[in-house]
């Protein structure tokens, strides 16, 4: 048998312990691959307690509060953007024509409410004013003779007839200056600046003022001097900026949860803001054809000029409230080896405790189990304690 396979029983002893070997060291290789083999190794948040004293916890501004009820806000986040508030916005025209004279305000600048603008020269106001001025002194001159023809006729001196004619031509004076003065009001022209033209011999009549109708900023000018106007040409654009339209872009899915009245926090794209709010107002009726959307508008402060039309915002809107048994500030989560945890306090300090979350919003997270009401929890600071737990500050509980 050795000499017909040639080979010696020594050197087959050697391979059998050279292949019992390797089956041996396989063996623990595979054994050391199988989960669990580094258990011991492993860092696992549960188990595993942060002792601090009290003047550890006051330095590190860590805040304790017991788990209770709350309520959460159900919100709805739309896109948006910010728009001129169409009712205060004024279109300036020259209510007569006539050639710039003077032009006062560009684009940017802010007017009050009466300030002079521009002025023109205008033939039509000239003869318009000395249509009501000569009217006012036909009527005083009418009621000079109606007065002297009633003193006579009461003294039985003249005839019924003469006082009577007069009578009629007061009236008929009256009715031309009243007529005068109407079409003076109809091309802006107040009460006051009426009964002053008498006393303003220095003054121009061809002189008309554009006025800005209130108090806000001019976005558009379309004057130049020496230009020549007509009385349907808008020189000016003036908007009110105190206050903005925000129009949200709602989503048909959305559409049945938006009501008027709801009020809407309105953010900025670009940079982290403090927001403001104002009530939607208006629901568009009708769905856009390309954007599948309504339009939600609400009306809201910008008295320090923050939002500017044309600027893209987000607007969140809170459509429902709910009550929960258990709510924490979203602030106190944290994320343990992909795990949601809440930093427990027991006899022993602090235990990140997995917790499974519920509904919330931007602020508040419902807990739906591993947090009991009553039971002690950070409120404030957790990160810190996070931040222990992964550097190895801890004490095992097992």
């Amino acid at each position: 048998m050795r000499k017909k396979f040639g080979v010696p029983v020594s050197l087959s002893l050697t391979a059998v312990t050279l292949l019992t070997a390797y089956l041996v060291v396989s063996k623990s290789v595979f054994a050391a691959d199988k989960p669990g083999a580094h258990e011991d190794h492993a860092e696992h948040a549960e188990g595993k307690t942060i002792s601090l004293t009290q003047e550890q916890i006051a330095a590190n501004g860590i805040e304790i509060a017991e788990a209770g009820p709350g309520e959460i806000t159900v919100q709805i986040t739309l896109p948006g953007e910010i728009k001129l508030n169409a009712d205060r916005v004024a279109h300036v025209v020259p209510r007569v024509a006539g050639v710039v004279r003077e032009v006062f305000k560009n684009a940017g600048d802010r007017v009050a409410k009466g300030e002079i603008m521009a002025i023109l020269d205008s033939r039509e106001l000239a003869m318009m004013k000395a249509a009501y001025l000569a009217a006012r002194e036909r009527e005083s001159l009418a009621r000079s003779i109606f007065e002297r023809e009633k003193g006579l006729w009461e003294k039985k001196i003249s005839a019924e007839q003469d006082f009577l004619a007069a009578k009629q031509a007061l009236a008929e004076a009256a009715i031309n200056t009243r007529s005068t003065e109407q079409q003076l009001h109809a091309i802006g022209c107040s009460e006051e600046y009426i009964a002053s033209l008498s006393s303003q011999e220095h003054v121009a009549l061809t002189r008309y003022e554009i006025t800005a109708p209130f108090e806000g900023v001019v976005i558009e000018k379309h004057i130049t001097l020496g230009e020549s106007l007509k009385d349907d040409i808008s020189c000016f654009t003036v908007a009110d900026l105190r206050t903005v339209w925000l129009d949200l872009s709602v989503y048909q899915k959305d559409i049945p949860a938006i009501a008027k009245g709801q009020e809407v926090w309105v953010m900025e794209e670009s940079t982290p803001p403090e927001g403001v709010r104002g009530p939607i107002e208006y629901i568009g009726p009708v769905m856009g054809e390309d954007t599948r959307t309504v339009i939600a508008r609400a009306v809201i402060p910008n008295n320090n000029g923050r939002w500017r039309p044309g600027q893209f915002v987000t607007g969140t809107i809170a459509t429902e409230r709910q009550s929960v048994s258990v709510c924490v500030p979203k602030t106190a989560i944290q994320t343990l080896e992909k795990v949601p945890c809440l930093f427990v306090r027991t006899e022993k300090g602090f235990e990140a405790v997995p917790v499974t979350l519920g509904r919330g919003n931007e602020k508040q997270v419902e807990i739906l189990s591993g947090l009991a009401a009553g039971q002690p929890y950070v409120v404030v600071g957790s990160f810190i304690l996070k931040a222990m737990l992964e550097k190895g500050e801890v004490h095992d509980d097992h």
